[in-house]
């Protein structure tokens, strides 16, 4: 026998509800157990992955004329996203163990020395 309409409802509401619990204690627990230097770096990769997706609808949906700006531009969004994600994992506390011969100043000189390198080549690709 097929469920009912109301029964199909409720069982909706049952999982839409545990998703909502779900995502508000996943939220509660990143709050409350994750220091601020790592909040910070999560902002500044939710803003590198903001950009790359607005590009990319840009050229998706108006143009992408000079198309060696679209490729540099999105590159740089990717190459930034990779080394601060790489960044996050090194400065981590809960990573100390992997990354027990590397200083926070060591993982941070690399991150800046990397940066650096990947605008040069971005830079010199825009021609």
């Amino acid at each position: 026998m097929a469920p009912s309409k109301s029964q199909k409802q409720t069982a909706g509401q049952d999982s839409a509800t545990t998703a909502s619990g779900a995502i508000q204690g996943l939220w509660k627990s990143y709050n409350d157990d994750t220091p601020t230097k790592l909040k910070t770096i999560d902002a500044f990769l939710v803003f590198i992955m903001l950009s790359g997706i607005i590009q990319f609808v840009y050229c998706v949906a108006i143009t992408n004329f000079p198309f060696n700006a679209f490729l540099a531009g999105f590159a740089s969004t990717v190459g930034q996203f990779v080394l601060t994600a790489s960044l996050r994992s090194q400065v981590n506390p809960l990573n100390a163990g992997v990354f027990k011969n590397i200083s926070r100043e060591r993982a941070f000189a690399d991150f800046a020395m990397g940066s650096i390198v990947l605008h040069f080549f971005v830079y010199n690709f825009l021609g």
